[in-house]
């Protein structure tokens, strides 16, 4: 594994691309997040179009959410004790098969709501091995001192995918919905061979046993270092109180009076936004005042959705979403830095696993909680109530966790 790093930030993102573990496990994610994300879109066209059913819509997003919550734990133990890369190739090709059953199924003409169900089931107990998997083996391909760039391209590869993959299978779907899970299928192939190929350093240790003090390990660290424990619950929270999407149909229907053309606009906005903040982020990296980057960064992203929520005019709510997308992704990158390089290597997979928690948590939890504050103040009400309470999340972060908001470079020695 190459260590070296070019003093200026042009040649060290020349260094970057030249690491070709790192790059082999960027492609493959590029390639399985877009196949993802086609699936995604192709299961839930498919729901719609068996049942016409909204709620069976959310229960294909429940199906996958449940079975990576009660398996998260076991699976940062697993990715402690087993080798990563293996891991995550089985998971991509885990995902091959269920495209492929589901080309199956179409070409057969025997979809049906159960095996839709079933299936995303499976899909949300892989996920639950995959992320804490792909997050554990990034520092292993680059050094300490490339890993805030190396989030940063992997963050900007993300969400390329997240913008892209949609978009392709929503073109494909004119050539049937067969072809979309055959799309998926191939991309999730080579996302596999992809990364069973990969070759990195890595000690081998002897394997733990499952016990219930190996598994809340990843809890225990997480709560003991409070630079890591505040950078994490500060994500929670911040976009458990401030997310709006949710809420866009309504504000593209009945607030700015767009349709769903502009709905697809400013789902997409977030992302944009976060792309291009992550292309920056990887020539230019936060190196100093880290903490405090981390805090105003979600206070930006507060005061965006409090812009959002009270805009009227289409153009003001896209460029306050995707200034939220570009916020977000600052804490994003300094977040995922922050925790990969405080956590020993023989801990990441469980403390990713604990990590992996809080993100789909609050993104699942944010969405109901959007809904049921719009029930009780209106739309306009939540959003702007959401944004408020994440100023207001940062603010007392800077009280709560001095460590985390007087945190100067996010290298650092190990505390005890």
């Amino acid at each position: 594994m190459s260590v070296a790093a070019a003093p200026d930030r042009s040649s060290s993102f020349s260094d970057l691309t030249r690491e070709r573990p790192f790059m082999r496990l960027w492609f493959a994610r590029l390639c399985g997040t877009a196949a993802s994300q086609m699936l995604l879109v192709a299961i839930g066209w498919h729901m719609y179009d068996l049942t016409h059913s909204a709620w069976d819509l959310g229960l294909v997003g429940l199906y996958q959410f449940v079975p990576a919550l009660l398996l998260a734990l076991w699976a940062g133990h697993v990715v402690d004790n087993h080798h990563r890369g293996r891991i995550v190739a089985a998971c991509f090709a885990v995902q091959g098969a269920v495209a492929l059953v589901l080309l199956l199924s179409v070409q057969g003409g025997e979809g049906s709501r159960a095996l839709l169900l079933g299936l995303s089931l499976v899909l949300g107990g892989v996920r639950a091995f995959q992320m804490p998997a792909q997050q554990a083996l990034t520092p292993l391909l680059v050094s300490p001192m490339m890993l805030p760039r190396a989030m940063a391209f992997s963050s900007a590869g993300m969400q390329g995918a997240i913008i892209g993959g949609p978009a392709l299978g929503g073109m494909l779907f004119v050539a049937g919905m067969g072809v979309v899970y055959g799309a998926a299928l191939l991309f999730f192939v080579l996302a596999s061979a992809l990364v069973v190929q990969l070759k990195y350093s890595f000690t081998i240790t002897p394997r733990e046993p499952v016990t219930a003090k190996t598994l809340l390990a990843g809890v225990e660290f997480i709560w003991k270092r409070k630079p890591v424990l505040g950078a994490v619950s500060l994500d929670l929270f911040a976009v458990l109180l401030g997310g709006a999407v949710a809420l866009l149909p309504i504000y593209a229907k009945d607030i700015l009076h767009t349709g769903p053309w502009g709905l697809g606009l400013l789902r997409g906005a977030p992302a944009v936004g976060a792309l291009v903040m992550s292309i920056y982020l990887t020539r230019h990296p936060v190196e100093r005042r880290i903490g405090r980057t981390l805090l105003l960064a979600v206070a930006m992203f507060g005061v965006c959705m409090i812009v959002f929520g009270l805009s009227r005019t289409f153009a003001v709510s896209l460029v306050a979403l995707a200034v939220s997308g570009g916020a977000d992704m600052v804490n994003v990158v300094i977040r995922q830095t922050l925790v990969q390089l405080e956590t020993p290597d023989a801990m990441r997979g469980r403390v990713s696993a604990v990590n992996s928690i809080f993100i789909g948590a609050s993104n699942q939890l944010g969405e109901f909680e959007s809904g049921a504050t719009a029930a009780l103040l209106g739309p306009v009400g939540s959003v702007v109530a959401g944004g408020i309470g994440t100023v207001l999340v940062a603010a007392c972060w800077f009280r709560l966790f001095p460590s985390l908001a007087q945190r100067d470079r996010l290298a650092k020695a190990h505390e005890a």
